[in-house]
């Protein structure tokens, strides 16, 4: 069995295939085709003169040989990506790409206008942004940066709090214009409005539960978990929702409505590995976006 020359492409495509159950999968996972994560199948097996899966119809299934050696490849992994964390955190020049990460809204109706102007006054930076609401995972750099209304707590990340998100209940003037204004809380939930809640996510439901109105689901007449898609609905005159002031301020034709009624903000965190704290492009982005996003009138 030779080692020496052992292609660490071989381990990660393992890997790939080993945590999806499938060529195809793993290939994707690692955006290469499927007859080359299968090549370095075959040619890892021929290395290790072991058989790692048994591939049928079903996918591939991971053999007792492959077990054995599944915790060794996860910790090369971990080892390999703490390498790359520390390479890129020893960059000397503010140039190169940038990932930022965060969620669907934050990156749809916030971000947009900070990042144009760290382009403009950093012009070596190029920005990559990732929309999702999943937790990035910093160490193992699915993003440089991230944006999130959480409080992070890997080890490792460097965070600080830069605003909130004050909210605010809203409603697009045709929808007023059809249904009227409800002038007390209570209108909410005697059924004489249309509410847009979210589908899954009890977020809302709780912050209700909180103020002392109980509910399920099927109170919102329209639900999704997709925050931008719930932002549309509202400026689509669906319905009344609840959002951030500050996106609401962006948008013509939506108007807030009982601000009396308190609602939670959501605070925004700004997190990076530790390790990248030695890369200039890095730092200069934090700091950049760290000056922005705390400038900003979220408040209001």
């Amino acid at each position: 069995m030779n080692m020496e020359n052992l292609d660490w492409n071989l381990i990660r495509s393992f890997l790939a295939v080993a945590e999806t159950g499938s060529l195809l999968a793993g290939a994707a996972k690692l955006n290469i085709s499927q007859p080359t994560i299968g090549r370095h199948i075959d040619e890892l097996e021929a290395t290790l003169s072991l058989t790692l899966f048994a591939r049928g119809r079903s996918g591939a299934q991971i053999t007792e040989a492959g077990l054995s050696l599944l915790d060794e490849a996860k910790t090369m992994a971990a080892e390999a990506d703490r390498f790359l964390v520390k390479a890129a955190g020893r960059s000397a020049e503010a140039t190169g790409a940038v990932r930022i990460t965060a969620s669907d809204v934050v990156a749809t109706y916030v971000l947009p206008p900070v990042l144009v102007a760290l382009k403009d006054a950093e012009p070596g930076i190029d920005v990559e942004l990732v929309p999702t609401n999943t937790v990035a995972n910093l160490l193992s750099r699915d993003a440089d940066i991230a944006v999130r209304m959480v409080r992070p707590v890997q080890n490792d990340v460097i965070a600080v709090k830069v605003n909130d998100l004050v909210m605010g209940t809203y409603a697009h003037r045709n929808y007023l214009s059809r249904f009227g204004t409800p002038r007390h809380a209570e209108a909410l939930y005697d059924g004489s409005h249309r509410l847009i809640g979210f589908d899954r996510d009890p977020l809302i439901l709780n912050a209700m539960a909180e103020r002392g109105f109980r509910g399920d689901r099927s109170m919102f007449t329209f639900r999704t978990d997709d925050q931008v898609a719930y932002w549309e609905l509202i400026r689509a005159g669906a319905g009344i929702g609840f959002g951030s002031r500050w996106i609401a301020r962006q948008m013509t034709g939506i108007v807030r409505i009982l601000p009396d009624l308190e609602l939670p903000t959501l605070p925004m965190w700004l997190a990076s590995h530790q390790e990248l704290r030695h890369s200039l492009k890095i730092r200069r982005a934090m700091d950049f976006l760290r000056a922005a996003l705390s400038d900003m009138l979220l408040d209001q």
